[in-house]
């Protein structure tokens, strides 16, 4: 994995000076709100938080999903998970829809002319009601035990993921019902044998989403941009409490000089808010 982690990227970076929209996903802003320090030094200086394993089975699930939901809308029909769940719409059929499911490349994207940041986002799916209102969908994929929720502290990300996308097509002039679905699979696990498959419970999870916050974020996180000066931690940061504690096993003192001794028996100091000490 470490072949493909550049730890001082050099593009993708928020310039101050540019007059060009920057470029600032769904994720980032999550980033954001999570722990303005690792934010800047994302997409500020470049050093991103290490990438985590891919989850290879999810993005497999999440594929099929996307073709068995496409049937449907080349049909014009509703899903059998939509009736089993009282749910009265079909998948949105859009000349876009490729694009928007694209988070590298296309996505659903909106410029805050208030901070000139380009905000964007990978949708999964849409479906619409019979009013014409568009209605958000998420997939997951998961394996527990009991019923799947999205009640959990962590899962307020996700919460956040539907609400952005939410307000991205609001700002693209569709109606967007305030109500959006996650389309949940837990993966069983009490069968005798796995047989060279993996069954999945299917549950469709209603949330109504607020967006309101996203405004204030935005601006928020331009701010954070604009600074000189690398933000402090988020207390509940674990890659923040990681670097604190590695840089205080190699000798970081309160003051914020590192010590280090050169080969040549010489001891040199570092200022810790250079990229040294990051």
């Amino acid at each position: 994995m470490s072949q493909y982690y550049n730890a001082n990227r050099k593009s993708n970076l928020y310039d101050p000076k540019s007059k060009y929209p920057f470029r600032l996903s769904r994720s980032k802003i999550d980033l954001f709100l999570k722990c303005p320090r690792c934010f800047y030094l994302d997409r500020r200086l470049g050093v991103g938080q290490p990438p985590q394993m891919p989850f290879n089975l999810n993005s497999a699930v999440d594929t099929l999903l996307k073709k068995e939901f496409d049937i449907h809308r080349a049909k014009g029909s509703a899903h059998p998970l939509m009736a089993t769940y009282g749910i009265d719409a079909v998948p949105f059929r859009h000349t876009k829809m490729d694009e928007w499911r694209d988070a590298l490349r296309g996505g659903i994207t909106f410029i805050h002319k208030p901070t000139n940041l380009n905000v964007t986002g990978g949708i999964d799916d849409i479906w619409v009601g019979p009013a014409g209102d568009l209605i958000i969908v998420d997939y997951k994929a998961t394996s527990k035990d009991g019923q799947v929720n999205i009640d959990a502290d962590w899962q307020i990300s996700y919460k956040r993921q539907m609400e952005i996308y939410q307000w991205l097509f609001r700002r693209n002039d569709f109606k967007v019902s305030e109500t959006g679905y996650f389309v949940y699979c837990n993966g069983k696990t009490d069968r005798a044998a796995f047989d060279g498959k993996l069954e999945f419970d299917v549950t469709v999870i209603p949330y109504n989403g607020n967006d309101d916050w996203v405004e204030g974020a935005l601006i928020d996180a331009h701010k954070c941009l604009s600074k000189t000066a690398i933000p402090k931690a988020s207390p509940d940061c674990d890659y923040c409490a990681y670097r604190e504690a590695a840089a205080g096993v190699e000798g970081v003192a309160p003051s914020g000089q590192k010590t280090r001794t050169t080969s040549a028996g010489k001891t040199t100091k570092t200022n810790a808010q250079g990229k040294m000490a990051l």
